[in-house]
């Protein structure tokens, strides 16, 4: 018997014999709950919904569902409503009033008010008043309807009432998209467009501990809500913020404990480095599956579509056309089945933990602006990971910034263009801080990130590091600094200079513009020993980047000045 093989038979025999709890080996019943999909009608309900058979502690107290009908419903503030369409990636769903689904006449008369705790309008709405119990007219006009024993009218915009409002006994606002009111009134005020108005609904977005719930999803865990807080949901049975830190404890200490004997008897008594190896690479892809099934689980249907690799691979002819490459991986040319060219993104097996993987899809999949690349599905099936967007003629902006003045006059562009791009970025960036119900703080803007189309209109790419916070945050948390020297803000380096906030990519922004009008990198370590404006006055930045450039230009007729 070789002499080591009686130690390392010991260490497993005690390894087996260690009670391991409950909650390691199974799910625990809340993150099970929570993550069973549950339909109503045609759409499948997840947090802050909760009801029927979705227990109270998967959602949030004022988000309770009714799936009675044809639809889910809910009530608020004493009127029933109508859910026509769930968002999960803005936090936004449609509504109609129940009470005024199939008729104008209410069994009472309740105006809509909200939950301003939790919801908010879409800026897109305005009212429609319908007034009852009113003095009839000789000549009915087209807004006039009637219920038992009753006359009433209706109004919205510039639509006239035709009696005066003194004289009904009582009226109920009811809010509706501004379109279906548009059509009203340039429709002459019937009642058919009344009706398509209300069951038309309106918008509401909510707030459920959104940025807490988004970070549960990434981390691998389900949303819920217990003891008036949020709270997320882990395999462990750990309920925390996150379940990147559910590894503490008690379930921890136990796993830590069994690990760490294995890599003794791997390291000390077995020698073999190999399996120890392999045994740390099966856990990390294990947790990397979980953490985006669980995202996908949470998104449902809305989630972006999902590629098997078998079919990205056909789909770019065996990785045959490469665009380019990074610390990321690389690029390559394909086309999808509808015939739309698209760049595939295929990471490398090296690339993160699955984190800015996710990050990335979570990210893009909630956007939809012409200055921001178009996310058309991704693929994950263990190390093999890829991102597919748009396809863009012209590349990224990098080549027309530091290839200027050479011979190739395809890469030298006209002021005019070069002040086109530098406003679209702008106006993409605004549109991730202002436009989405989610702010999204890119972290990662430079010239490499910013993708050219057939006519030179910007789209800001690569949303790896990007993060996700409400737009009433004015700052956000980082655990270490992201970005790219030369374009990293000073604060996202380092703390002493401030906090964290949506202005760390404006200044990104400022030293891409500062590339674009001097031509030339701006971290040269001979000009920028440390990267950053602060250490540099302004006259000393502008003689470098602006008045030089200006100087060599003169003579390039056409090209910038």
């Amino acid at each position: 018997m070789p002499p080591n093989f009686f130690p390392a038979y010991s260490v497993f025999l005690m390894i087996m014999l260690i009670p391991v709890p409950r909650v390691v080996c199974e799910d625990n019943q809340q993150f099970v709950s929570c993550g069973a999909q549950y339909e109503c009608g045609n759409m499948v309900i997840s947090y802050p919904f909760w009801g029927g058979s979705r227990p109270p502690y998967c959602g949030h107290p004022g988000f309770e569902l009714t799936c009675d009908g044809e639809a889910p419903e809910f009530t608020m503030k004493e009127a029933s409503y109508r859910i026509l369409d769930i968002n999960n990636s803005f936090h936004t769903l449609t509504v109609a009033r129940a009470d005024y689904w199939d008729s104008y006449c209410p069994p009472t008369y309740v105006n809509t008010t909200l939950n301003e705790s939790i919801f908010s309008y879409n800026a897109t709405y305005t009212d429609v008043t319908l007034y009852y119990d009113c003095p009839q007219l000789t000549i009915a006009p087209s807004n006039q309807f009637n219920c038992t024993n009753i006359t009433g009218y209706y109004t919205t915009l510039d639509l006239n009432l035709s009696v005066s409002p003194g004289s009904c006994g009582v009226y109920v606002t009811v809010p509706i998209f501004q379109s279906a009111a548009t059509a009203i009134v340039s429709g002459g005020g019937t009642l058919t467009l009344l009706t398509e108005a209300l069951k038309g609904g309106f918008g509401l977005e909510w707030n459920a501990s959104n940025s807490l719930c988004t970070e549960c999803v990434e981390s691998g865990g389900q949303c819920g809500y217990t003891s008036n807080q949020f709270t997320c949901y882990c395999r462990n049975g750990y309920p925390l913020s996150s379940c990147q830190t559910t590894r503490s404890g008690i379930v921890a200490g136990v796993a830590t404990l069994i690990l760490v004997l294995a890599m003794l008897g791997c390291l000390r008594i077995i020698k073999c480095p190999l399996a120890c190896k392999t045994l740390v690479f099966w856990k990390k892809e294990s947790e990397d599956d979980e953490n985006v099934e669980a995202f996908i689980r949470n998104y449902g249907s809305l989630a972006p579509k999902r590629y098997n690799y078998s079919d990205v691979k056909k789909m770019t002819n065996s990785f045959t056309s490469k665009l380019g490459e990074g610390g990321f991986g690389c690029v390559y040319k394909g086309k999808l089945p509808d015939g739309r060219m698209m760049a595939v993104k295929l990471l490398s097996k090296s690339k993160g933990n699955g984190q800015d993987f996710i990050n990335e899809v979570a990210s893009i999949s909630r956007t939809s602006h012409v200055n921001i690349v178009t996310f058309m599905g991704f693929c994950f099936e263990r190390s093999r990971r890829a991102l597919i967007y748009e396809f863009m003629p012209n590349g990224s902006l990098d080549k027309f910034i530091y290839n200027r003045g050479s011979s190739n006059e395809s890469l030298n562009l006209e002021w005019k263009t070069m002040y086109q791009i530098a406003v679209g970025i702008a106006r993409g960036l605004e549109y991730l801080y202002r436009g989405c119900n989610t702010r999204i703080l890119h972290f990662d803007i430079k010239p490499h990130n910013i993708l050219l189309d057939q006519n030179f209109i910007p789209k800001i790419s690569d949303f790896g590091l990007a993060k996700l916070c409400q737009k009433t945050e004015s700052m956000v948390s980082m655990t270490h600094a992201r970005g790219t020297t030369g374009y990293i803000a000073p604060e996202v380096f380092c703390r002493n200079f401030g906090g964290v906030s949506h202005k760390s990519d404006v200044y990104s922004y400022g030293m891409l513009v500062l590339e674009m009008v001097g031509g030339r990198k701006n971290i040269d370590v001979q000009v920028f020993q440390l990267g950053f404006i602060s250490s540099f006055s302004q006259a000393r930045i502008l003689q470098y980047f602006v008045v030089s450039p200006m100087k060599r230009r003169k003579k390039q007729r056409g090209r910038w000045f």
